[in-house]
């Protein structure tokens, strides 16, 4: 099993802080030692074995939670580490240029010689994503198959491919819904300079004075490209679509049974597509971890992701439904008096109690299917720094050495 520590991340502030310094989002001060505490944990995790570090793409959080992540910060902490990879789990296509998110991920890779990881996300959040997102006419998504969740996932996919055609290493030609390369597709880029082109350039490149084809650099280092992963997932077809494309789906569903079928179902869909893999095998899961009495853990995840961030925000968004168990209602959302901690052991997403006792869920997760990677969500920005680290280097020193 690989490990990837998950924070959000999040400017330091206890609740009240973020009542009382509204919007905390403006204070310099707490996003310079957000910095310092993601490269503090970074090095932490890669001196306790952790594969890679990695954190969401969000934006416009004034309430300082999850302000999510740019190349330039993944380039920070890389520069400040020596060996663990760095990179989001995921970029929300429909809210990028895919030429431009193209060189993004490879001057990243390349100015870090191969030490990242680059994921996607279909994009959940209006706030940010239908301003980012409006000249496609795209919106967030709440993945209920109607028009926008559609147009969604069909922008999604469209960038996708133009981001497989970019890193390979000649120029293509596209033609989508939303994307054409080169621009006009039919007549070609007009291109002054083409004898230089067509003198030390890239073959086919240009015709006639104009740019033909599009051939985007840097490659990666990484050849083709970094490990791609789909974060988060939770539906069967998207399992499958990942192991079309060879993607490592990161799955938030946690009890046994469906996930075990989750797993059977991207070995499949990969047999399908000639990657004949053991089960588990370039799958991923989302899990959170507490350390102590029951008393301690409750506190702990109050303070931290469970009261402040599933409850004052992911809930709102639907996550919870990952969390059904038998008997409950269908048809309509659980209610807030079920989002609790003990909902979310119950369906074996939280590990919580002594060592011995978070190993017991570990067993479970690997007789369920044995994922190789493992992202550990982190309360950074929520609890105490030392307190994250305490929990950190618990995991890292007595737990993680025997599944790694």
């Amino acid at each position: 099993m690989k490990f990837i520590y998950f924070p959000l991340p999040a400017l330091p502030a206890t609740l009240e802080e973020r009542r009382r310094e509204r919007p905390i989002a403006y204070k310099t001060e707490r996003w310079q030692k957000m910095f310092d505490e993601l490269v503090e944990l970074a090095r932490m995790c890669e001196d306790l074995g952790f594969e890679a570090f990695s954190l969401p793409e969000h934006h416009l959080h004034t309430e300082g939670l999850e302000v999510g992540s740019v190349p330039q910060l993944f380039h920070h902490i890389a520069m400040q580490t020596k060996r663990i990879k760095v990179g989001p789990v995921g970029y929300v296509l429909p809210g990028w240029d895919p030429i431009r998110l193209a060189v993004n991920i490879a001057w990243l890779d390349q100015l870090t010689k191969g030490r990242t990881i680059v994921g996607f996300a279909r994009g959940y959040q209006t706030r940010w994503l239908n301003q980012m997102a409006q000249k496609l006419h795209v919106g967030a998504t709440v993945s209920d198959q109607g028009e926008v969740d559609q147009a969604n996932r069909r922008a999604f996919e469209e960038v996708f491919q133009v981001l497989r055609l970019a890193w390979k290493e000649e120029p293509f030609r596209f033609k989508g819904e939303h994307y054409e390369y080169p621009f006009p597709y039919e007549t070609g880029t007009p291109w002054p300079p083409h004898a230089w082109t067509e003198e030390c350039g890239a073959p086919g490149e240009v015709k006639d004075g104009k740019v033909v084809a599009l051939d985007v650099v840097p490659k990666p280092y990484q050849k083709p490209h970094p490990t791609l992963f789909q974060a988060f997932s939770l539906s069967e077809a998207t399992i499958r679509w990942c192991a079309k494309q060879d993607i490592v789906p990161m799955i938030l569903t946690s009890q046994s049974e469906a996930l075990r079928l989750l797993f059977t179902a991207y070995q499949e869909e990969s047999a399908k597509h000639g990657r004949k893999i053991s089960r588990g095998k370039s799958v991923g899961v989302l899990r959170q971890v507490y350390f102590g009495s029951d008393e301690e853990v409750f506190r702990m995840s109050e303070i931290g992701s469970v009261g402040m961030l599933w409850k004052k925000f992911w809930g709102h968004f639907g996550f919870w439904e990952a969390f059904r168990l038998p008997g409950d209602a269908e048809g309509q959302m659980l209610p807030a008096s079920e989002w609790t901690l003990d909902r979310m052991k119950k369906s074996q997403y939280a590990m919580t109690g002594s060592v011995s006792e978070v190993r017991r869920g570990m067993d479970q997760l690997v007789e369920d299917g044995n994922p190789e990677w493992l992202a550990l969500l982190s309360d950074q920005g929520m609890l105490p720094l030392e307190q994250v680290k305490q929990q950190l280097r618990i995991f890292g020193e007595q737990v993680l050495p025997h599944y790694r």
